[in-house]
């Protein structure tokens, strides 16, 4: 004897659906697979990359080693498909590529393209921005002005090297004591 309504039963369904979605957006394959802008890749040093230029050297708040920022200057990333791109920077920490920051003009097919390879974005309301996230990287767009958008590729695995470096640093520290 089955108690149970059919409407019960589509209830449970659909909540099903609903839990079996929110699962999968965790974690997201193909922008891990990717790993960064075209075949620039989060992790890797930041002098191996093709027209990057060493612009800037400074140190964060507790860093233990300095950053770098680099601008990139490549005619292989000067476009994506039909959209323009006007500037592609490189942030690194021990030459390890931590971001990648693509502006280009604003135009909703990125939007299109974007979603139709990882599916639909999350939207952050307080830093007004859309963002996917993978295991290993975020990947968020969001606009800078009337006519430019900013992609940005961070990694999650670089800033966990620079809370390695300082415990290390206040390891080494309290061993002089």
């Amino acid at each position: 004897m089955n108690n149970s309504s059919p409407l019960a039963r589509v209830c449970c369904f659909i909540a099903f659906l609903l839990a079996a979605d929110l699962c999968l957006a965790q974690s997201n394959p193909e922008l891990d697979s990717r790993n960064g802008f075209k075949d620039i890749r989060l992790g890797t040093r930041a002098d191996s990359v093709q027209g990057a230029r060493l612009k800037k050297e400074f140190t964060e708040k507790d860093n233990v080693h300095p950053s770098q920022r680099y601008e990139v200057t490549n005619p292989n990333y000067a476009s994506i498909g039909e959209v323009k791109v006007r500037k592609v920077e490189l942030t690194a920490y021990r030459n390890l590529i931590q971001t990648i920051s693509v502006v280009t003009d604003k135009d909703p097919r990125l939007m299109k393209a974007l979603e139709s390879l990882y599916g639909l974005a999350t939207y952050d309301a307080k830093n007004n921005r859309y963002f996917w996230r993978g295991d290993s990287l975020v990947l968020s767009y969001e606009s800078v002005s009337k006519k430019e958008l900013l992609l940005e590729y961070r990694s999650l695995h670089v800033p966990r090297l620079m809370v390695k470096d300082r415990e290390r640093k206040i390891d080494n520290i309290a061993d002089d004591f």
